[in-house]
């Protein structure tokens, strides 16, 4: 008995196969390969419109009207004057008229933003003299803001003034409107925040 079950054990283990060969890459996944697509849109499939409209400037008939008003330029106009104000300058043209101002080629009320501190900066020569509907105010002006700007007009209307009479200086002078006011901001000086402002003290 024990040598016939010993016998069909020996058979039925050789029967039996084992592989000693252990597969040294593992398992890869693989995925198939799509064809990548650009995001952008082609150019065909957006079409582009352009659109041309032509606006008109409001400056163009006071362009105009000042290059039939003063031939040859603000330089060569008889009645000139130059005035400035902290980093202002204008120069001013007076002609006979109506009394119109035209500022860079812009009426006066439109270029000074109907502010009436500035209009009336440019108004008070002429009204001192009583020319506020005499003279046509053609004005070039450039650098600072408005306000620095109305002040210069004004004395660049006064000097303009001058030219007209010599007998115009003792009331334009009686009011200060010759008087070229030096007034600029003040440097900022190094160790302080402005120009005099320094920082606060801390004892400790």
């Amino acid at each position: 008995m024990a040598a016939s079950s010993i016998s069909s054990l020996a058979s039925s283990f050789a029967s039996l196969s084992f592989s000693s060969q252990v597969s040294q890459k593992p398992n890869a996944l693989t995925f198939p390969l799509t064809k990548s697509r650009s995001l952008s849109p082609s150019p065909k499939s957006f079409t582009t419109l352009r659109v041309c409209a032509a606006v008109a400037s409001p400056s163009e008939p006071f362009k105009d009207l000042v290059k039939t008003r003063l031939p040859g330029g603000f330089a060569a106009q008889p009645i000139i004057g130059t005035g400035r104000r902290k980093c202002s300058i204008a120069r001013v043209v007076l002609q006979e008229g109506t009394g119109q101002v035209i500022i860079n080629y812009r009426d006066a009320n439109d270029y000074l933003q109907g502010n009436p501190l500035w209009i009336q900066y440019v108004k008070v020569p002429l009204v001192t003299l009583g020319y506020e509907g005499s003279y046509d105010v053609f004005v070039k002006a450039h650098g600072g803001g408005l306000s620095s700007q109305a002040q210069a007009i004004s004395l660049g209307i006064a000097r303009a003034l001058l030219k007209v009479s010599a007998s115009h200086r003792s009331p334009l002078k009686s009011e200060g409107l010759l008087t070229r006011d030096s007034r600029i901001v003040e440097r900022k000086k190094p160790g302080l925040k402005k120009a005099r402002k320094a920082p606060q003290f801390s004892k400790r």
